[in-house]
């Protein structure tokens, strides 16, 4: 069986992974949704779930333009290094989203 790339999984299906990587660590649906919102434009309860998550990123109505601020590695990826723009946005959001988890305050995540 083929493995689907995160970009053609539905928002359904990807949202619940970041709301329960940042619950282990104790974090609020409320604070992902903050990160999102941040980064992308989108209020949660708007978006349709059956959108693919690469469409979600690429279609955000408002990209931060502060965005580009977001360094480092995530997966063992360096995101300044990645050169197709929405897997950069989708790393981009995931990096957020992987400092809220390992505690990092909410202020400081939002750049």
């Amino acid at each position: 069986m083929a493995r689907q790339s995160v970009l053609d999984m539905p928002v359904e299906r990807v949202y619940p992974l970041l709301l329960q990587k940042a619950g282990r660590k104790g974090r609020t649906k409320e604070e992902v949704d903050a990160v999102i919102a941040w980064l992308t434009g989108y209020r949660m309860e708007e978006v349709d779930p059956s959108v693919p998550w690469g469409a979600f990123c690429e279609n955000a109505p408002a990209w931060n333009p502060r965005a580009d601020l977001i360094k480092g590695k995530i997966c063992g990826v360096d995101i300044e290094g990645i050169e197709d723009p929405v897997m950069r946005r989708v790393r981009q959001l995931d990096k957020l989203i992987d400092e809220l988890a390992k505690g990092r305050a909410l202020e400081k995540v939002l750049r």
